[in-house]
């Protein structure tokens, strides 16, 4: 520039797909840029989206013209990651319904070629097929003319208070020459920071869940403090017999079988095929002739910790039985401090009862409510809004109506202080030069 003076970059256009709460809409806005076209199949979450912004997002993708899409410098995508993900049923592209959603995007960026891409996805997405997803997208992305790059990235690298680790995928047309990716700040997080005091609208725990949390800070008091836990803690093992290390139940006679003694120590004996499976551990019920090393590990390291215990243990171990064997198990993540579950942040999840530390949430998940991070000295989960601040959405006015479904949009959504620094770093060249 003749004047030596910077001039403030043009205003950019942005389109949203299969946007859900509008984490790229929020992160973009915040920076400048203008949305010129949202799509979204679910009618619930086109309605949150048209409150906020004021743009009515388009329904199914595959129904929309691309001409009937205007023209962007920006796509941004969180393309549907059930495909992909461990939790899902992993079919990644081979999924007619939601994993060859890509190729849509494929289909908008070959008509327009926006300047830049950038997509969000799970982190198995690159594992996923022994890493041929990833290949076969990256090579359509080089193939359409892009520049691509990639990397996992945590709300918690920058400072907010949830583990959350997702592939983030940026591609260019003039290339990735000057772009680097955002540096984690290591800024200390806590929970309680995106914590209301009293929230109105609450959700409590269940009679059960608060039985559990009860049942499981009395096993806590009743171990010496200074005595390691395993990690996890399977309480069906607890006076357990039933052969594991060199052969299964599954590889074992009805007749060998019945000289042992299933979970929590249930006589085996007299017992038929069927009744005999029933009273084993959930873990040790299936069709396995060997179970994995970590497995046995396991089993093994639960029953030589009650079998030293068993005296203080036996008493409690009725307790605990009473509840679901999801239950039956706590992962303690914790190194040190007090064994006191209500300084902890916890979290029901079908591996167990999971306590942490509060200087970060466990990540947010769109497949089950219950999975909600819960607050233990107040007996409830955190409530929608407070999971918003989570993914740094709580400038939103609005989410779903129903407390169910603005958890499962949480879950889905893109963290906007992660998008906000990654599109920051893609754009830096172009603002410089402008």
């Amino acid at each position: 520039m003749g004047n030596g003076k910077r001039q403030k970059p043009k205003t950019l256009k942005f389109i949203d797909l299969f946007a859900g709460l509008g984490g790229f809409h929020v992160a973009l806005h915040s920076l400048g840029h203008t949305c010129v076209f949202a799509s979204e199949i679910d009618e619930e979450l086109q309605d949150t989206y048209e409150k906020n912004f004021g743009i009515r997002p388009a329904g199914d993708i595959r129904k929309v013209a691309v001409t009937d899409i205007p023209p962007h410098d920006i796509l941004c995508a969180g393309f549907p990651c059930q495909p992909f993900s461990k939790a899902g049923f992993q079919k990644g592209l081979k999924d007619t319904e939601r994993g060859n959603l890509f190729f849509e995007i494929l289909r908008i960026l070959k008509y327009h070629q926006p300047s830049y891409i950038l997509l969000e996805n799970v982190p198995h997405i690159k594992k996923q097929d022994n890493g041929k997803i990833w290949k076969t997208i990256e090579a359509d992305l080089r193939a359409a003319g892009y520049y691509v790059d990639s990397k996992e990235l945590s709300p918690h690298h920058f400072g907010i208070p949830q583990i959350r680790l997702r592939t983030y995928i940026v591609a260019a047309k003039k290339g990735l020459t000057g772009f680097i990716w955002p540096i984690p700040n290591g800024k200390d997080a806590n929970v309680k920071s995106v914590l209301d005091k009293h929230p109105v609208n609450e959700v409590n725990i269940s009679v059960r869940a608060k039985k559990a949390l009860l049942f499981w800070q009395e096993f806590l008091n009743l171990v010496p403090s200074d005595e390691p836990l395993p990690k996890p803690i399977w309480a069906m093992e607890f006076g357990a017999t039933y052969p594991f290390e060199k052969t299964t139940p599954f590889a074992s006679t009805v007749k060998e079988l019945r000289r042992h003694k299933g979970a929590f120590g249930k006589q085996l004996r007299g017992e038929k095929k069927k009744e005999i499976y029933r009273r084993l551990p959930s873990h040790a019920q299936r069709e396995d002739r060997k179970f994995p090393i970590w497995k046995v590990r396991m089993i093994k390291t639960n029953r030589v910790f009650y079998n030293k215990h068993r005296e203080i243990l036996s008493a409690w171990t009725k307790k605990i039985q009473q509840l679901p064997s999801s239950y039956q198990k706590l992962e303690w993540n914790l190194n040190g401090g007090p064994r006191q579950i209500t300084k902890y942040l916890v979290q029901l999840r079908a591996s167990g009862v999971r306590v942490k530390e509060l200087t970060t949430a466990p990540s947010l998940v769109a497949m089950t409510s219950t999975q909600v991070p819960i607050i233990p000295w107040e007996n409830r989960y955190m409530t929608p809004k407070e999971c918003s601040r989570l993914q740094s959405m709580d400038v939103l006015k609005h989410l779903p109506e129903r407390t169910t479904k603005a958890y499962e949009a949480l879950g889905n959504a893109v963290n906007v202080t992660v998008v906000t620094q990654v599109i920051k770093s893609l754009l830096i060249d172009r603002a410089q030069n402008a």
